[in-house]
């Protein structure tokens, strides 16, 4: 079944087949990391997750997009706007592609520190990512 939103062809999920901890780690990075090039036109630094049965923690190291860190030297009320804009972006992004890949995602919560350019994000899930035995990730 395939529905419209925000422009992109959805494909209904299925449930994602076992992988290890370690699997849904570099996954988990690579789908961050992309959805922030295709957000932002720029990749993340260093990243970091953790993953619990009841949520996903990513802390990554982002160099400032120079056109926000421009207008937040000029205006810095519309500066945090247009990050705010950017971060509302990542976060539906961001849970978009999780959910096609059948992580089972309740919302996904992000703030941005621009004087030390790190993002914290936490994904809540409804239920556990599926794991294989091997969960030696």
């Amino acid at each position: 079944m395939t529905t419209k939103g925000a422009g992109r062809p959805r494909v209904a999920p299925s449930p994602p087949s076992p992988r290890t901890i370690g699997e849904w780690k570099q996954e988990i990075l690579r789908v961050y990391n992309a959805v922030n090039q295709e957000i932002t036109g720029a990749g993340v630094s260093r990243q970091r997750v953790q993953i619990s049965d009841d949520h996903i923690v990513v802390v990554a190291e982002h160099h400032r997009v120079p056109t926000l860190a421009t207008i937040a030297r000029f205006d810095a009320v519309l500066g945090r706007w247009a990050d705010a804009a950017v971060l509302d972006a990542a976060k539906a992004r961001l849970a978009e592609v999780l959910t096609d890949l059948g992580v089972d995602v309740v919302s996904v919560l992000k703030d941005y520190d621009p004087v030390a350019e790190l993002t914290a994000t936490v994904v809540v899930l409804r239920t556990p990512l599926v794991c294989s035995d091997d969960t030696t990730g």
